[in-house]
């Protein structure tokens, strides 16, 4: 209790009397301590994290072990390797509800947004039909989406950045359809310097962001600069690769044999989901194919990325490539498989033998 002589002139109350005085000060001291939200970080045990986490469903592959439910995804590759080709099959895949032969499906139909920034409407229409007759008839659920290229003022539009813009229309579309799926074809008609960090980065965080506001699964397309054809690729090879690797969750690129214009192989880069299933010492070796009015990736097996990379000729020649040589002068017209039938002498190792007698009889064709 407040005593008589307390001044109350000192303590900024007033000319008021003891007892008002002291019924303030109780009131003051009765008021519950304001809650705090929206701090920057959840705090609770680490086994907590583990009990929250068990009600979540585990996520589902969308394809295969390259990309998982509720992850954002990365696949780059060199221009005209097919980018576009594979990321509008994984879309139509998931819109079916139906795998791609020869990889994991696990997750169930549903709509997809594909964010086309590559192709006009008559590019995609002549990549989908025969001579632009007998078209592919797509599933409704695949939503296709281009840029309006009356509406790309960001300023006009009340925004101080493209990203911010971007990001909002983004935010827009999610809500209006309430599809998870988005596919991004590509990060560099966004970002032409996507390479910069200080490009990549608002951008990222934004679609993070969103991927975790709206529980969505995202997957990026990139380009990759020109590159020494006889090296492996590595993460190193995607534009603006140490901060855009270390914001997503998984990274696959396509690779184009050397051995075969029409065959590539899919290696796993980086992932957070599963092991690394396809690295290196196991590509998933495909093969581009238009069985009608529809290009597609081919599964065609396994196989290692040294098979096909570039070989690097050597000025002098080899005994092999002079028993190649002689049988193709005494033969004209013998096959590769023939080639390697008769000089192999090592059965186990034939499959690898004839991928090697394949690129000597290329690089021999291509000196001619």
């Amino acid at each position: 209790m407040l005593k008589p002589e307390f001044n109350l002139e000192k303590r900024g109350i007033g000319s008021i009397t003891p007892a008002v005085a002291t019924q303030h000060v109780n009131d003051m001291i009765a008021m519950p301590t304001p809650v705090r939200h929206n701090r920057l970080f959840k705090k609770q045990p680490a086994q907590q994290w583990i009990e929250d986490a068990k009600g979540r469903p585990i996520p589902k592959m969308l394809f295969d072990a390259f990309w998982f439910e509720g992850e954002l995804c990365i696949l780059f590759a060199e221009n005209g390797v097919g980018k576009s080709l594979l990321a509008v099959q994984i879309a139509n895949s998931i819109s079916l509800g139906l795998p791609i032969a020869g990889f994991k499906f696990e997750a169930a139909k549903q709509p997809v947004l594909y964010y086309d920034f590559e192709l006009s409407d008559k590019q995609f229409e002549g990549r989908y039909s025969i001579d632009y007759k007998n078209h592919y008839i797509f599933n409704k659920d695949l939503i296709r989406a281009e840029i309006d290229a009356d509406s790309t003022d960001y300023k006009k539009q009340g925004f101080d950045t493209f990203e911010d813009y971007l990001n909002d229309e983004l935010e827009k579309d999610i809500i209006e359809t309430g599809i998870k799926i988005i596919i991004i074809d590509n990060i560099t008609y966004l970002k032409t310097e996507t390479e910069q960090a200080k490009d990549a980065l608002p951008l990222m965080k934004g679609l993070i962001e969103l991927k975790k506001k709206y529980k969505l699964s995202i997957m990026i397309l990139a380009h990759t600069p020109k590159r020494d054809l006889s090296q492996p690729i590595t993460r190193n090879h995607l534009q603006g690769s140490k901060h855009l690797s270390n914001l997503t969750d998984s990274i696959f690129t396509i690779g184009e044999s050397q051995v075969d214009s029409k065959a590539r192989y899919l290696k796993q880069i980086k992932s957070r989901s599963s092991e690394m299933l396809y690295d290196s010492n196991n590509v998933v070796e495909c093969r581009l194919h238009q069985p009608y009015n529809f290009v597609l990736f081919e599964f065609m097996g396994f196989g290692t990325e040294n098979e096909h990379l570039k070989v690097k000729v050597k000025a002098d020649k080899s005994e092999l490539e002079d028993n190649i040589t002689q049988l193709l002068a005494a033969e004209p017209g013998i096959t590769v498989y023939a080639i390697a039938k008769k000089l192999c002498t090592d059965e186990s190792k034939f499959r690898s033998f004839t991928i090697k007698v394949a690129r000597i009889v290329k690089n021999m064709d291509s000196n001619k």
